[in-house]
Formats: structure tokens, C-alpha cells, sequence
């Protein structure tokens, strides 16, 4: 078909466009030998599935190149979700964080490695694909049968391309950090961190009952109680190492997210006659990677809004971080015409209601504007329950069911089948919770509430 474009008739092609392919297509498969087409057809692919069908595309769309058994990911840009499995159920079920993280520490962005890790309680063949497409790095491992061949050079250099082409379309959703997106996420979050730390109390309880045991002098065999203790202790400080690792991806230090926000100014302002003065938080105390995110955002939307003033020589970008409260502020030496309307197309008052924040402005004309945006570091507290019972966990509840009854420690243990120490440290935990001073007093409450 010929057109006439900048005066002149040209010859043009149109070719089919695969945006209106159906979303439930199969994954498009990669194959060795592949060409560039096929690639770019098959990234394109993945992208545009929906946030929780990206790695299984991905690994279907491996899966004739790199055939493996599982894939699984960590990756830093997700702060409720850093860590996935896809695979056999339940094979992908058995892969852990911990398992991961060897190989995300010891990687290298770029060079993708294959060998031996120990996966999901075993040494297994794996292919690990490193990127730092995102601002502090994302790992693929894609799990494999044992005895399988190397994978050649060729395939693993597409594995790497796909991976970064992935994580660099993550990492747009997250520094762009869209209203509706970070709801989403910080509710994802909330959950997700009042879950840990339920899960984290319950397994502090039962491994502090089993060291109260162990320690017991009724126990004269001293060499299985040394022994068991270890464990117990071992198992305590995996437990504390487990929530380490989740900050580690889930939250950022305050300074670092500073930096990488400082980072991607500098270059707005390389070659313009404004100047750019950066004022970091005097704090290494963690924030969670959404607020990290959406703060950088901010601080970006409102300094290209500020860069349209003129004149204007000076702009000065800091955040103050307390206990409670993320500020992040923008200081011109402009005209002092900026206002709220001209803030609006930018969607800055949309995140911080998401995030419960707010934004200050104070425009003093001819002598600047101060913009602040005000993000809490705490989740509203849950409306307060009626129930005074609503506080305890389950196994708590079950001994204060048969402490209501009457039943004494060593009855309450035979039942449940823990030690009596364990009933002790129970009923102590039960008493604080309830705010009673008494086994009495807390059989009161459980007979009012029934």
C-alpha cells in the first residue's frame, strides 16, 4: 500500500498488531535456536499478562529452552510479595526464601550462573539469573532434573534478557507507584506483616516453652538436654534470621532509599543552570519499600513541576524520618506561583491518600515554594473489638476453655498434650492479654463473653 507522507509517496507495510490476542493464549514457548523475532514476540508476551500470571508465563515460555522442574524468584521491587514459586505444587511448595537467597547474594547482575544449590531440602541442578533492573537486584532460579545437560551459552543469555525485560517492566509499576497499584500493595503488605508476626509469636512461644523444659532440673539426663537445647536455640535464632531476610527485601534503609531517589535526580538537572541541593535523613531506621517507592514519586512529580518556574537557580530536595512520619520536601527559590492546582495533574494528593499522608504547600511569592508531603510510617490501628477474647491465639484459647473449667496445670497439659511448663507460660501470656491478675479473674471474662 503506498502512502504520501512528508510529500513524497511511500511504500507501506502494515503488519497484524498482537495486542488483541486473547489473554488466555498459551504461553509462547521458546525454542533453541530461536530468533531475535521469536524473543521479542515471546517478552512481549509475558509483560503483558496480569502482575500474579508474569512468572508462570515466564517459566512456560522457558520451559522448551531451559527445561526445569520449578521456577521461583526474589525480587526486591515487591514489598508484600518478594518471593514466588511456580511448578509441580508440591515440589514449588518446598522452596523457601532461604533457599534463594545463597544464590541472590552471591549473584552476579548480567552473568547467568548454573550449578549445584541446595533447594527445598536437597542438592539440586539449578540455572540462577541475576539483574539489576531494578534498584537493588531480582533473582530468577529456575530449578532442574538432576543429571540434566548444561544449558549453552545461547539460551542462557535469552533466560538473561527475558529476566531483566521482566524486572524492568516490575520496577515501572513500582517507581511510578499508581494510586490504585499501591492501595493494593499496602493492603497486600498490611496483611501479609500481621500474619509474620502472629506466626512469629506462636513459634517464639512454642520454642521458649520447649527451652523452659529442657532447662527443667527434674531432668537428669544432661546430655539430651544440652542437646535439645541447642536445637531449641538453633531454631530461635532461624526464626529471627527468617524475619531478617523478609525486612531485608520487604523494607528499605531510609539513607539507601534516599540515595537511589538522589540518583535519578541528579541527571534532570546535569545540564540545567538550576542547582540542586540534596538534604538526606539523618536516619538508617527501615521504611517499607511501598512508602519508599511512593516517596521517591512524589519527590520527583513535584520537582519537574518546580523546574517550570523561572527564574529559578536553587532547588533543595531533603527527607526528615522520625518514628511516626516519613517528610519528604521540595524548597525552590522561585517565582512562590506554584499552588495546589498546579500540583494536580501530577496525582501527588491520590498517592498520599492512599498511604494516609498528606501534602503541606507554603508559596510566598517572589521568594520560593516549600512543598512537604507527610507519609506515617505506622498502619491505622484496627477498629477495637468488643470481644475481649479476640486478643488470644488459638491454642491460648483452648487453655483458657479448660482453665475456666476448672482444670489445674497438669490436667490442662495431659489434654493438650504439651508439658506443664508450657501450660505456665500460656496462662502468663493469657493474664497479660486480658489485663487480669488472676486465674480467676480470666475465668470470669471467658464465661461473660460465652
Amino acid at each position: 500500500m503506498e502512502l504520501t507522507l512528508t510529500g513524497a509517496a511511500r511504500s507501506v507495510t502494515f503488519l497484524p498488531s498482537q495486542a488483541a490476542a486473547p489473554a488466555a493464549a498459551p504461553a509462547r514457548a521458546l525454542t533453541p535456536g530461536a530468533g531475535t523475532l521469536a524473543a521479542l514476540t515471546a517478552g512481549y508476551d509475558v509483560i503483558r499478562q496480569p502482575l500474579g500470571e508474569i512468572l508462570p508465563r515466564l517459566s512456560a515460555t522457558l520451559a522448551e529452552l531451559v527445561p526445569h522442574l520449578a521456577a521461583a524468584e526474589l525480587s526486591t521491587h515487591c514489598a508484600h510479595s518478594p518471593f514466588k514459586a511456580v511448578g509441580e505444587p508440591e515440589f514449588a511448595a518446598r522452596i523457601s526464601a532461604a533457599d534463594l537467597e545463597p544464590l541472590f547474594v552471591a549473584g552476579v547482575p548480567g552473568q547467568a550462573w548454573q550449578g549445584t544449590a541446595r533447594i527445598a531440602g536437597a542438592a539440586r541442578s539449578v540455572v540462577a539469573v541475576m539483574t539489576d533492573a531494578t534498584a537493588r537486584g531480582a533473582l530468577l532460579v529456575l530449578v532442574r532434573d538432576d543429571g540434566a545437560p548444561p544449558v549453552d551459552g545461547s539460551a542462557l543469555a535469552v533466560a538473561q534478557a527475558l529476566w531483566s525485560l521482566v524486572t524492568s517492566h516490575f520496577e515501572r509499576f513500582a517507581s511510578e507507584a499508581t494510586p490504585g497499584a499501591l492501595a493494593r500493595s499496602r493492603a497486600a503488605a498490611d496483611t501479609r506483616a500481621r500474619v509474620i508476626a502472629e506466626l512469629g509469636e506462636t513459634h517464639s512461644a512454642a520454642l521458649t516453652g520447649l527451652l523452659g523444659v529442657l532447662r527443667s532440673r527434674s531432668l537428669d539426663d544432661a546430655a539430651a538436654r544440652a542437646t535439645a537445647t541447642e536445637l531449641a536455640v538453633s531454631a530461635l535464632i532461624e526464626l529471627r534470621a527468617e524475619a531478617d531476610r523478609d525486612k531485608a527485601v520487604a523494607e528499605e534503609r531510609a539513607d539507601e532509599a534516599f540515595a537511589r531517589l538522589a540518583d535519578s535526580l541528579r541527571p534532570l538537572l546535569r545540564h540545567s543552570p538550576v542547582r540542586l541541593e540534596l538534604g538526606p535523613p539523618d536516619s538508617v531506621r527501615r521504611v517499607a519499600a511501598d512508602v519508599a517507592h511512593a516517596a521517591r514519586a512524589i519527590v520527583r512529580a513535584v520537582l519537574l513541576t518546580a523546574l517550570e518556574q523561572e527564574p529559578m537557580t536553587r532547588v533543595h530536595v531533603g527527607w526528615q524520618v522520625t518514628e511516626q512520619e516519613l517528610r519528604a520536601t521540595v524548597r525552590d527559590d522561585g517565582p512562590g506561583a506554584l499552588s495546589m492546582c498546579t500540583l494536580g495533574p501530577a496525582r501527588i494528593t491520590d498517592r498520599l491518600d492512599v498511604l494516609g499522608g498528606r501534602l503541606d504547600l507554603d508559596a510566598v511569592p517572589g521568594w520560593g515554594t516549600t512543598v512537604t508531603a507527610v507519609i506515617p510510617l505506622t498502619t491505622p490501628d484496627a477498629p477495637a473489638s468488643t470481644d475481649p477474647l479476640s486478643s488470644l491465639g488459638a491454642r491460648e484459647l483452648e487453655v483458657l476453655t479448660r482453665l475456666a473449667l476448672g482444670h489445674r496445670n497438669r490436667g490442662i497439659a495431659q489434654e493438650l498434650h504439651i508439658s506443664e511448663s508450657t501450660v505456665k507460660f500460656h496462662v502468663a501470656k493469657i493474664l497479660t492479654k486480658l489485663g487480669v491478675g488472676s486465674r480467676g479473674e480470666a475465668a470470669a471474662l471467658f464465661h461473660a463473653a460465652a
